[in-house]
């Protein structure tokens, strides 16, 4: 997993979570605390909501990209430019400033006055972003998106995601959004719930992960909350994504955020990372597959072998009631390991049990049971 520094700021595995506070200059951005157009009263809020809250990154925006709005131009954004770059100017405090555009033009103008971040909305789809974020030097986040300016993170289907975060390729300080939300009509909140399931396979690409769950509708849904109500479950969800491998949380609350980014931070996986050795974080096949796949297009895999490899990443257990004498031979025939007669333990990686699966066929009752499952490839 790269670290990526963002202006000073190591975001990356080795580091403590990073909240990103939101502040927007855009009259029609729907959270009314954090929307401001007087400089003044902008980096009065910012050193006293934000930062004096614990907030490392300050993201902010220029328009609001609610798909019920027009977009606004790369033009009328720079008109919007003039509020946020004076903000900037009087802030007091040590913090990261991101500008959250879509334009390359923009990102190159707010980078050279004073910004150091940017937040990509439409996951490059102005191809020059790339490389204006590389000219400067500067972190930038990618949020999924299909290659259209005007449909920001409008990726309806959860598997076209991954493949969404990569077009156009990443910068060396890149940190990559799945983008949660509505972004458009036809994502569900029953998608929103999947990628969060799947998180872990976000960090694949071996660059950090920004999460943006703040009071999202896929949360309240669950609780049946409405948004001024939704705290506690987006700090709930906030510890389960740190605790999967998230790197940035982008708040608009940013106190209690913090506090539970760092439970979820606390009681993360402990894995190695010494001596270039890195232990993965992965807990699926198919987050297994994902670095498979990034090491195969690095030229240092064997082709072929993926598919297996990625089984014998993840493990499977089971405690299973009613095995027979023979049907427990059968199993330890084909490699799975099983302790005890009844209930039973029976393990092994995924791959090994599909394998087993293979060889053991058709079997009825109890063994049945467990070679459907295995025959499966599963996720």
């Amino acid at each position: 997993m790269k670290t990526v520094d963002a202006a000073g700021l190591p975001i990356g595995d080795d580091h403590p979570p990073r909240i990103m506070g939101v502040l927007n200059v855009s009259e029609e951005s729907p959270y009314d605390p954090s929307v401001f157009d007087d400089p003044g009263d902008a980096a009065a809020y910012v050193e006293d909501e934000l930062l004096g809250q614990g907030a490392d990154i300050v993201d902010v925006g220029l328009e609001s990209a609610n798909k019920r709005f027009e977009v606004l131009s790369a033009e009328q954004e720079l008109d919007r430019l003039e509020t946020a770059v004076e903000t900037v100017e009087r802030v007091d405090g040590d913090a990261v400033f991101s500008i959250e555009t879509r334009y390359s033009e923009v990102a190159d103008e707010a980078l050279s006055r004073g910004f150091e971040m940017v937040n990509d909305v439409c996951g490059f789809a102005d191809p020059e972003m790339p490389a204006v974020c590389e000219a400067h030097d500067a972190a930038v986040v990618k949020m999924a998106s299909p290659p259209d300016l005007e449909r920001p993170g409008a990726v309806e289907d959860v598997d076209d995601i991954y493949d969404a975060l990569a077009q156009n390729g990443f910068t060396d300080k890149t940190v990559v959004d799945p983008a949660f939300g509505g972004w458009s009509e036809g994502k569900t909140l029953a998608d929103d719930r999947e990628t969060f399931d799947r998180l872990r396979e976000f960090r694949g690409y071996g660059h950090p992960v920004l999460v943006s769950i703040n009071r999202k509708n896929f949360l309240k849904d669950v609780a049946g909350r409405s948004t001024e109500e939704a705290l506690p479950v987006s700090l709930a969800a906030t510890s389960m994504a740190v605790e999967r491998g998230a790197h940035v949380v982008r708040t608009h609350d940013v106190a209690e955020t913090r506090d539970a980014a760092l439970v979820g931070y606390e009681f993360r996986r402990d894995r190695v990372r010494e001596g270039g050795v890195e232990e993965l974080d992965v807990t699926t096949v198919r987050e297994a597959q994902r670095h498979v796949d990034r090491v195969r297009e690095s030229g240092d895999g064997e082709s072929g072998l993926g598919d297996a490899a990625a089984g014998h990443a993840t493990a499977r257990a089971y405690e299973v009631t009613g095995l027979s004498g023979a049907d427990r031979e059968a199993l330890l025939g084909a490699g799975v390991a099983v302790v005890g007669r009844d209930p039973a333990f029976v393990a092994g990686d995924a791959e090994t049990l599909r394998t087993a699966a293979r060889a053991l066929g058709d079997r009825d009752g109890v063994l049945g049971t467990l070679v459907d499952t295995w025959s499966k490839r599963g996720r």
